[in-house]
């Protein structure tokens, strides 16, 4: 029996990926000034409110927003600018390949607003 297929993932998606804990300073350093063909691709292409997490033992964490993380990732991989940022990075991690084809999505489990909403209770705090 063939399961159906996913529909698109859209909202916030959340990933993690390994760093080489020798390189995290190399690494920390590249994110501190992402060339800005790739800040535009990445805008173009559907990723917002993206943000990067390291942990001292080189766990990556991501976390963004999109409309269809399937099409933000097949636009990223339809750019030059990706191609180049990819070859920069691979020696980064712990896994061969490029690093955005290793992230290994999360699922959401609790999220305070959508539960505050459905629980019939404001968003904001109480003074």
């Amino acid at each position: 029996m063939t399961e159906p297929a996913a529909g698109p993932r859209r909202g916030r998606v959340c990933f993690t990926s390994q760093v080489r804990p020798d390189r995290l300073e190399e690494y920390r350093a590249a994110h501190a000034a992402v060339w800005p063909e790739m800040l535009e691709a990445l805008r173009d292409a559907g990723w917002r409110d993206y943000h990067l997490y390291l942990r001292d033992d080189g766990l990556l964490v991501g976390i963004l927003e999109t409309d269809d993380y399937d099409a933000a990732q097949a636009g990223m991989a339809a750019t030059e600018v990706n191609a180049r940022w990819q070859a920069e990075m691979g020696g980064f991690f712990v896994d061969d390949g490029n690093p955005d084809e290793g992230f290994v999505i999360l699922d959401e489990i609790f999220h305070l607003e959508s539960q505050l909403r459905a629980a019939g209770l404001p968003t904001t705090p109480r003074r």
